[in-house]
C-alpha cells in the first residue's frame, strides 16, 4: 500500500511515524513534510492547499490512501476533490469540516442538537460587539469565527482586553476573513480536556483522553498558542465523564451532522471544559489535535491504517481499539517570541543524542534543512514526547530529554502535566 500524508507539522510527523509501523504499508509520501518526517517518508514539495498538485501527484503515484492532517486543506475541500477522483481519503468533507471552519456554524449545531456548551452571541459589527461587552461585563471569551491557527480565541478578563480582541479581529483583520464575524460567549470555569474520537458517520469510538496546554507561559499565563504541550491520559476525564462526553456530545453531533446531510467521517475532536455542571464543549476540531496527537498515537496499539480504512468504508464498528497503559507527555520547544514574531534559521543542537533516549520520541514541527543542518522554521519547533509507567516518570523523562536539545531563543513551559500530578497521578 502507498500512503500520502498531507501536512508538515508535528501532528503529521506523529501520523507518519504511526503509519510506518503498519505491515500493510510499503511506501509513504508526505506533502510537504519536514526534515524529521523525511527520515520516515519521501517528502514532496507540494503545498497543503495545492489541490491540483496533490491530485496530480496522487494519480501519478497511484496512491492507495490519502491522510489529511491540517484543518485548512479540509476546509477548502481537498478531501472532496481527491474522493471524486476515486481515492480513499481519511478526513472529513468540506461540509463536515465546517464544524471547525466556522465557530458560528458549530454553535448552531450544538444548540440545534442540545449539546452542552456556553451561551454565545454572534456579531458582524465591531460597535455592536463592544456595546454588548459593555452591557454584559467581563470576563468573556471572544472568538474569531473562522480558522486562525489556534490563536483566534481571547479570554478577556477586563474591558480593555475585550476591546482589543474585537479591534484586532474585526478592524485590523489580523486573522483575515476569519474575523469578519466574532462570537462573544460565556467564560466557562473548570478544567479543560481534549476528547478525540474516530467516526465513520455512524459509529464513534473514543481515543484515550489528553490535555493540551494552550497558554504560552507556566501557570496558564500569557497568550493563547497552538499548544505548548500535552499529556495523556487526562485524569480529569474519569470513565464516567468519558461516557458522558461520548453519549452527550460526540454521538449527538455525528448523528446531527448526518441529519444535516453532512456525514462526518474522520477524526472528531471536542475541546471540553469540565465544569461543576458536567462537561461542556468549547470548540470542535475536524482532525487530529496538535500536540495531542503526539501523546495519543504513541499509546495506540491497533494498526492505524486498519482504523482509517474502516472509517472510510463505514466499518468502524468492526475495529477494536487497543491502547498502551503507559502515560505519555509531550513538551513543545518553541522559537523565542512565539506566538508573536520570532526569528527563523536557528541551528538546532542535540537532535541525534535525544533521539537515542529510551521511550523518547522527537516530532519535528517547525524545522527546515539549511546547508546540511536542521534549523528552526516555525513557532513550535519540536515536540519531545516521553512514555513511562506513570505520569510523573513520563514528565521527568520528557524534561530530561528537553535538556539535551538547544537552539537560540528556545523556550518552553516547565509545567506540562502538572495538573495530573496535582490530582494524585504519580
Amino acid at each position: 500500500m502507498k500512503v500520502l500524508v498531507i501536512g508538515g507539522g508535528g501532528r503529521e510527523h506523529a501520523i507518519v511515524w504511526k503509519i510506518r509501523q503498519s505491515k500493510r504499508v510499503k511506501k509513504i509520501f508526505c506533502a510537504p513534510g519536514n526534515p524529521g518526517i523525511a527520515e520516515l517518508a519521501e517528502c514532496v514539495s507540494i503545498g497543503v492547499e495545492d489541490i491540483s498538485g496533490l491530485a496530480e501527484f496522487a494519480q501519478r503515484e497511484k496512491i492507495d490512501l490519502v491522510v489529511i492532517g491540517p484543518e485548512m486543506p479540509l476546509a477548502i475541500g481537498v478531501a472532496d476533490e481527491l474522493e471524486s477522483l476515486g481515492f480513499l481519503v481519511f478526513g472529513p468533507s468540506k461540509r463536515a469540516a465546517e464544524l471547525e471552519g466556522s465557530k458560528v456554524f458549530a454553535k448552531e449545531v450544538m444548540n440545534k442538537f442540545n449539546i452542552p456548551t456556553a451561551w454565545a452571541e454572534v456579531f458582524t459589527d465591531p460597535k455592536n460587539a463592544m456595546d454588548f461587552i459593555n452591557q454584559k461585563g467581563v470576563p468573556l471569551v471572544i472568538k474569531a469565527d473562522g480558522l486562525a491557527a489556534g490563536k483566534g480565541v481571547t479570554i478577556a478578563e477586563d474591558l480593555a482586553a475585550a476591546e482589543e480582541a474585537v479591534r484586532l479581529a474585526m478592524k485590523e483583520k489580523i486573522f483575515g476573513e476569519a474575523g469578519t464575524r466574532v462570537i462573544i460567549e460565556e467564560k466557562l470555569e473548570g478544567e479543560e480536556a481534549s476528547i478525540l474520537a474516530f467516526s465513520d458517520g455512524e459509529t464513534v469510538k473514543l481515543m484515550v483522553s489528553s490535555q493540551d496546554h494552550k497558554r504560552v507561559f507556566d501557570g496558564d499565563r500569557g497568550s493563547n498558542t497552538g499548544g505548548m504541550g500535552a499529556y495523556s491520559p487526562a485524569p480529569v476525564m474519569t470513565d464516567a465523564l468519558l461516557e458522558q462526553s461520548l453519549h452527550g456530545v460526540l454521538l449527538p453531533v455525528v448523528r446531527g451532522m448526518k441529519k444535516l446531510d453532512r456525514p462526518y467521517r474522520g477524526v472528531i475532536y471536542a475541546g471540553m471544559m469540565v465544569t461543576a455542571n458536567g462537561p461542556k464543549v468549547l470548540e470542535f476540531n475536524a482532525r487530529f489535535g496538535d500536540p495531542e496527537t503526539q501523546v495519543i498515537l504513541p499509546r495506540l496499539e491497533t494498526d492505524l491504517v486498519d482504523i482509517m480504512e474502516a472509517v472510510i468504508q463505514g466499518k468502524l464498528s468492526e475495529i477494536e481499539l487497543k491502547w498502551s497503559p503507559k502515560p505519555a507527555v509531550c513538551v513543545c520547544l518553541c522559537s523565542g517570541g512565539y506566538p508573536g514574531n520570532y526569528a527563523k534559521g536557528k541551528i538546532i543542537r542535540g537532535l541525534s543524542e535525544v533521539g537515542k533516549a529510551e521511550d523518547v520520541l522527537v516530532f519535528h514541527a517547525g524545522t527546515a534543512l539549511s546547508d546540511g543542518k536542521i534549523v528552526t522554521s516555525g513557532g513550535r519547533v519540536l515536540g519531545i514526547t516521553a512514555l513511562a509507567e506513570d505520569i510523573g516518570s513520563a514528565i521527568d523523562r520528557a524534561y530530561t530529554a528537553v535538556k539535551i536539545v538547544d537552539f537560540e531563543g528556545m523556550h518552553f513551559r516547565s509545567d506540562i502535566g502538572s495538573r495530573a500530578v496535582k490530582r494524585g497521578q504519580t
